[in-house]
Parts: structure tokens; C-alpha cells; sequence
């Protein structure tokens, strides 16, 4: 087999053979590779609010980079802190207008804000990677955006427009640039917040809110495992027609954990939950969209309000589209699921990850995983194009240096 090495990246005939599945037109390996072989000269800087305190007032932008001293090669899924944070707030009658960078720390908070007594608030997740050049770039920030944006109807709080979160997103990465990490090595986790920070005690939304930006160096999700095993779960249910299933709300996570915490208990990775009517048909895993694979069939759960719609899977549902599988968005019967070929989760965290196992009641399901399947073309050209080793032809990537 024929291996190209692009920084700490190697890429064989799966990547060559998937991409011009996707991109038949491309006639060389230079015009499916166009990656750069010189740094700039020149160095951009960003200007940085006199608060933060450092010595020179910039922030140095160059494309070569002082690394942050962190063990890149042995990184996980774990808060690393970094230097900067964004803060943005509004009060309920406004619109968002003016944020500013600070040093990342602890924030004050009122013991009786919206978002602590009544749950108003929202998250978002999404990565910049480095490219094998030393570039760092966003993966469809905007979507994060318009998801937000979704939420915060839903829950009654104001949101930061499509161009403040991404020039906000933007301003944190350069910040916390010598935190992203080398290419190959992960990437620089992005965690925006939407919250009722304004104190209220009668049940309501809040009088004042705040958007704010974190980030932290992360590696795999599931560091040491290259499949996941997953628990199907028949009594509790993630999410039930009506509620906030379908939007980031903060309050759909924590209702989980004690489920999840006894599967692991049991040597399995994660639940996957069933629909909460009729207890017939797949939905999610915990924190993660699921796929099966069927002959030349991809079906993943339609997001009918009880399923989030990610960001990772609806990448994954274009690509496969145009790499010629027959993709469906449905209802998908648990019987589906067990008598299929292949399974596999996507998330911003995880990105495209395999199931090889997959327990019901006394049940065991194995599956396909492994160099040959179609999960592992899919994450190769998704991360691909995540990292600049593809050439991104669907616009996806956004250049922030």
C-alpha cells in the first residue's frame, strides 16, 4: 500500500480511492493534496484588551507556533485550562452587541440567576484544528450558531447573530492559540455558553443574560478504545416528544448519568436510548447521533424534536450521499439496528466512531469495524477535511490565520 505523509497525518489508498469517490474530477495527487510548503514571513497580530494584562499588548499571531507545555501525545477528553475566555452580556430587552476577552477564570454569578434555578441555559461544542502548515481552521462554526440560535427561542433568551459567534469563537482560538494543538496531535475543544445570569425567583426567563466562550485542548474522546460497546436502555429515556430533546439545553444531560454511570459499571462504553411512545425505535446514544449501515443503505433516527440535530451528523449524511450510499433520515426500528452490517456514532467530540458490540436485554449484537468498512472511510475523509489534509471543495472550513 502507497502512504503519504503529511505531518504526523499518514494516508493511504482509503483516503485517494474515497476522495475521488467524492471528487472524481481530480486528476493528480498534487491537485488532491494542495498543501503548503513555506510559512509566512510576516506576522499578523490581534490587539488585546488592555485587561488581560500582557506584557506587549498583542497577542502574537505567527504561524509559527510557541506551543503551550502540554504531553500532546498523550492528551485526552479532559479540561485543560487555557488563557482566555470571552464574555458578552445583554439584558433581556436587548440584543447582543459587544463582548471582550478575559483572563479565563471563575465568574460571578447571583445565587438566584435563571440558569441555576430554573435551568435557562444552553451549550455549544465545536473544534479548530491545525493544519499540517501550522494554519488553524473552524468546522462550520456557523451551524453551532444557527443551533444556538434554536435553542435560545425555545428557552426564551436572547442569542448572539451567526457573525458575533463566530468572530467571538474566532477571537478565543487566536487567544488560546499556542494551546491548539500540533497537527495530528487533537484539537482545541470550543465550549460557547448561553445562560440566564439575572437574578429571578418567580419562574420566568431571566432579566439579564450572558454568552460566554472557553476552550481547552482535547485528543480522543474515548482515548484507548477504537469501538465503542454500547448498553441499550429500556426503562428511562433521554428525551420525550415536546420537550427540549432537539436543542443543546443544558438540562439534557445530567438526567442520564446515573444510567450511564451503571452501564460502565458493567464494562460497557455508553446507552443508547429508545423513543419514549412506544419503546421500538433507536434515538441516540448519550451525547452522540447513531448511523447503521445495511448493504448500500445508511439510516440514521429523523430529528423529529427529540434528537439532537448535529453538527458531525449531518456532515456525515452529506458526504455519504456523495460518496453513493443511499443515506435515510427515519424512524429506525430496533430490529434495524440489530440486523445490520455496521453501526457507528457521530458527535463534535467523538467525530465518527464504531460500534462493534451492542447489548439488549440477554442480546449481543457484534459489528463490522475494522480499515475495510465504510466508518472508517467516513471518518477518514471527514477528519480529512477537518484537518487540511483534504482539500475542503463544500466550503466547510473556515481559515482564521
Amino acid at each position: 500500500m502507497i502512504l503519504f505523509d503529511f505531518g504526523s497525518h499518514i494516508y493511504g489508498d482509503l483516503i485517494l480511492n474515497a476522495y475521488k469517490r467524492l471528487y472524481p474530477t481530480q486528476s493528480s495527487l498534487c491537485q488532491l493534496y494542495r498543501l503548503s510548503t513555506s510559512l509566512l514571513e510576516s506576522h499578523t497580530t490581534v490587539m488585546a484588551p488592555p485587561f488581560i494584562g500582557t506584557q506587549s499588548g498583542s497577542i502574537n499571531n505567527s504561524w509559527e507556533e510557541n506551543y503551550a507545555d502540554v504531553d500532546w501525545d498523550n492528551l485526552g477528553f479532559g479540561l485543560t485550562t487555557t488563557d482566555y475566555m470571552y464574555i458578552m452580556k445583554c439584558s433581556m430587552k436587548e440584543n447582543f452587541s459587544r463582548g471582550h476577552l478575559t483572563n479565563y477564570g471563575n465568574i460571578e454569578i447571583s445565587p438566584s440567576a435563571g440558569v441555576l434555578n430554573y435551568g435557562q441555559g444552553l451549550f455549544e461544542g465545536l473544534k479548530a484544528y491545525r493544519k499540517p502548515d501550522g494554519r488553524i481552521q473552524l468546522f462550520r462554526p456557523e451551524h453551532n450558531a444557527l443551533r444556538m440560535q434554536a435553542g435560545a427561542r425555545r428557552l426564551r433568551m436572547p442569542s448572539p447573530s451567526v457573525e458575533q459567534f463566530v468572530e467571538a469563537v474566532t477571537q478565543v482560538v487566536l487567544a488560546n492559540k499556542r494551546w491548539v494543538p500540533p497537527h495530528g496531535k487533537g484539537s482545541l475543544y470550543v465550549r460557547p455558553l448561553l445562560m440566564g445570569s439575572g437574578s429571578v425567583l418567580g419562574i420566568g426567563p431571566a432579566p439579564e443574560y450572558t454568552f460566554l466562550i472557553f476552550a481547552s485542548p482535547i485528543g480522543n474522546f474515548y482515548k484507548g478504545r477504537e469501538s465503542l460497546n454500547l448498553l441499550i436502555e429500556r426503562d428511562l429515556h433521554r428525551a420525550g416528544p415536546g420537550g427540549t430533546g432537539g436543542i443543546k439545553s443544558i438540562t439534557n444531560y445530567s438526567g442520564v448519568y446515573e444510567t450511564v454511570a451503571e452501564a460502565k459499571a458493567k464494562g460497557f462504553t455508553d446507552v443508547l436510548f429508545l423513543d419514549a411512545v412506544s419503546g421500538k425505535y433507536i434515538e441516540e446514544v448519550s451525547s452522540c447521533n447513531i448511523f447503521i449501515l445495511k448493504d448500500n443503505v445508511i439510516s440514521t433516527p429523523a430529528t423529529h424534536g427529540t434528537i439532537l440535530p448535529g453538527v458531525t451528523r449531518k456532515s456525515i449524511i452529506k458526504l455519504a450521499s456523495d460518496m453513493g450510499y443511499q443515506v435515510e433520515e427515519r424512524n429506525v426500528p430496533l430490529e434495524d439496528l440489530l440486523n445490520t452490517d455496521e453501526v457507528f456514532c457521530t458527535g463534535t467530540a467523538m467525530v465518527v466512531t464504531p460500534v462493534s458490540s451492542l447489548t439488549y436485554d440477554d442480546t449481543r449484537v457484534e459489528y463490522k469495524t475494522g480499515n475495510k468498512t465504510a466508518t472508517h472511510e467516513l471518518h477518514a475523509i471527514l477528519t480529512g477535511i477537518q484537518t487540511g489534509v483534504i482539500e475542503d471543495k463544500l466550503g466547510w472550513t473556515l481559515p482564521i490565520n
